[in-house]
């Protein structure tokens, strides 16, 4: 059986299910039916874990979940997030109090559900107190339409300021070999306080699952096409290091997924991943070696040949950067 991690109080496979991709963001996604059946084995292949968000489809993803997992709401843990808005080629962040309140209703709804375990703010809005939206969160949690609350790619600081009002469950943050921001502070921070830290593109995009090959062969609505680490000029680079990473994982009879994960699950107990996929094999993949974790020499190559000064390109666009409170190095 596979090593079991907790979250919120309930003890999860520390792999779990990213559901963005189901409905939203890389290629096109699959047809409902497909989509639903792909839902229903990772439930059967012991996934535990799922998270969603507001944002995902425009509703659907959520909607996705609520009409298909209904009669098995109590076989999983059931993370969504609010706060980004899209209106168009508008996108905005709304953290207001009144406006959590009125998007947890929305995803209560949508999930077809009493309670949602986890519900994140998806960005930090800057124009609202972390405190105010804090409370928000307790009213809620108090109401017991929320199992607890989360913040996704905030920074150490700002987590603190949340936590001081209402106990923060998880931060979600971008973590693997190849994005390194949380350990400015977020990851020590969330050690420190308790609080889980859950991993989004553990696999770096598809890059150390050796899902990208050539970006330009990317679907045209590929969020990857906009981001600096796929454009021609830093893509040779980055190729380059992703076939070295190949070359371990085979030294270990592993995937390169498999080692991609475990690289992450290591550093730190309270860590979990929510890698995403719509293929069934790959769903399977994800999970099956959830209880493997390389030796320290192997973790230590792996730490020295893919990090923040051996990659090339920032890891979003600046605009989209912008938007993230999590911290940036200073080089």
């Amino acid at each position: 059986m596979p090593i079991t991690r907790t979250l919120g109080g309930r003890a999860l496979n520390p792999v779990g299910l990213g559901c963005m991709n189901v409905s939203w963001a890389y290629a096109a996604p699959p047809p409902p039916e497909q989509a639903a059946k792909l839902l229903h084995q990772a439930l059967d292949l012991g996934y535990s874990h799922l998270d969603t968000a507001r944002l995902y489809g425009g509703g659907k993803n959520e909607l996705l979940i609520g009409e298909t997992l209904k009669a098995r709401r109590a076989e999983f843990y059931l993370a969504s997030k609010m706060g980004i808005f899209a209106d168009g080629d508008r996108r905005y962040v709304d953290c207001r109090p009144e406006i959590i309140r009125q998007e947890v209703e929305i995803s209560l709804k949508a999930l077809q559900t009493d309670h949602i375990d986890l519900y994140y703010m998806h960005r930090r809005d800057f124009t609202v107190p972390i405190e105010d939206s804090a409370g928000a969160f307790a009213d809620l949690i108090a109401e017991g339409k929320l199992g607890g609350y989360g913040l996704s790619e905030f920074s150490a600081d700002t987590l603190r300021r949340a936590h001081a009002v209402c106990p923060v469950t998880a931060v979600q943050t971008e973590y693997s070999l190849w994005t390194r921001n949380c350990e400015i502070g977020v990851l020590q921070a969330t050690r420190e306080l308790g609080v889980a830290l859950v991993a989004f593109s553990p696999l770096a995009r598809g890059v150390l699952a050796n899902g990208v090959r050539d970006p330009g062969a990317l679907e045209p609505k590929d969020l990857r096409r906009t981001h600096p680490r796929f454009n021609a000029d830093n893509w040779p680079t980055n190729l380059a290091l992703a076939d070295a990473f190949n070359a371990i994982a085979a030294q270990q009879g592993v995937t390169p997924a498999q080692l991609s994960l475990a690289w992450v699950l290591s550093r730190g107990d309270h860590i979990h991943v929510i890698p995403g996929t719509t293929n069934p094999d790959h769903l399977a993949e994800n999970i099956a070696r959830a209880d493997w974790r390389p030796d320290d020499a192997v973790l230590a190559s792996l730490d020295a040949l893919i990090n923040r000064h051996t990659v090339a390109g920032p890891r979003y666009p600046a605009a989209m950067q912008a938007t993230m409170d999590t911290e940036e190095f200073a080089d």
